[in-house]
């Protein structure tokens, strides 16, 4: 073997650790998390990164997650997508709508999971459920569907009731999406007999006078319409039904750990697994236009019946049957 025979097999021998390693660290995926306030419910962000964790990903090894965090200031929002935009992360995560508003706001092109989005056609970050185009695609929460269903197990779990508030956010979702959960809910009191009475809470500052005029108005029962603000103040309007001896219905099982009467709605927690998934598609070269939108199929009824004795309520044995039910 020549002298430049010998040079060029040494390179050669040298070039393929180095090929390797270059090629691994290639694989490093860079994910952008934006969300509301991680704080107020912080076993959403670990179901997704469970979910990641079952498709073989390892934080610092082969995925990195950039957050950009509005604790609870929506105004926020805008501003950090497009601060996850600068950074060229690989895909975003922007789990609700306000969040994924704000991302497609921010770039065109990126890819854009969401995760429980209320009504993505409607609230405009798809075109449609099976072929969504553009740059998002995920999983839909079906808000304008639920809220009669809610309404109805209310008045399985108290016949007696004929009155009900409902407290909702205004602007918490699209006007459009937002009408439609209102109409939906209009549809089903007439329906099942009951008087709404709907009741505004912008900021939580609200709150109070919020629960001074349903017991005014001598409301039997409480209906919470989704929203990320009410959300995160979950354990505030819980304390305050408890307060104000309202029975009420929320559209998360979260409302319930924390005491809540009873819930009725998608697995948020499952939500956010499964969207690791869409991430994982995408990561591997999946464009987020060609991913259908995922619908949820699985509903929990989650009933807590040390308020419901609080209460003095005695729930249904057919409605228990349905139910996880919180000793």
């Amino acid at each position: 073997m020549d002298r430049r025979a010998f040079i060029a097999g040494g390179v050669a021998l040298l070039a393929g650790p180095l090929a390797a390693e270059a090629q691994q660290a290639a694989k490093i995926a860079r994910i952008g998390y934006l969300a509301t306030n991680r704080a107020a419910n912080p076993h959403l962000p670990e179901a997704f990164r469970q979910g990641l964790r079952d498709l073989g990903y390892v934080e610092g090894r082969n995925v990195v997650i950039e957050y950009r965090d509005a604790e609870g200031k929506l105004e926020r929002l805008p501003a950090l997508a497009a601060e996850l935009v600068a950074l060229n992360v690989d895909v975003i995560l922007a789990p609700g709508t306000p969040q994924a508003l704000a991302a497609k706001q921010a770039t065109k092109t990126l890819p854009i999971v969401f995760a429980i989005a209320a009504d993505p056609i409607t609230d405009g970050l798809v075109t449609s459920l099976g072929r969504p185009g553009g740059n998002a695609t995920g999983l839909s929460f079906l808000a304008p569907e639920l809220v009669g269903k809610r309404l109805e197990q209310l008045k399985q779990a108290i016949p007696g009731v004929s009155r009900v508030a409902v407290l909702w956010q205004p602007g918490a979702a699209p006007e459009r999406t937002e009408k439609n959960i209102l109409k939906g809910a209009e549809v089903a009191a007439r329906a099942l007999g009951v008087r709404l009475q709907f009741v505004e809470a912008r900021v939580p500052a609200d709150f109070d006078r919020a629960f001074s005029d349903m017991t005014g108005a001598r409301a039997g029962a409480l209906t919470v319409l989704p929203s990320t603000m009410l959300l995160i103040e979950q354990r505030s309007l819980v304390d305050l039904a408890a307060e104000n001896r309202l029975p009420a219905v929320y559209p998360q099982t979260e409302y319930v750990d924390v005491g809540g009467l009873m819930a009725y709605g998608p697995n948020v927690a499952d939500l956010f697994r499964r969207a690791a998934t869409y991430v994982d598609k995408i990561l591997r070269g999946a464009k987020p236009g060609d991913l259908p939108v995922e619908q949820p199929t699985k509903f929990d009824l989650v009933i807590n019946l040390k308020t419901a004795k609080a209460l003095g309520i005695t729930v249904p044995q057919s409605l228990l049957l349905r139910a996880e039910v919180i000793q």
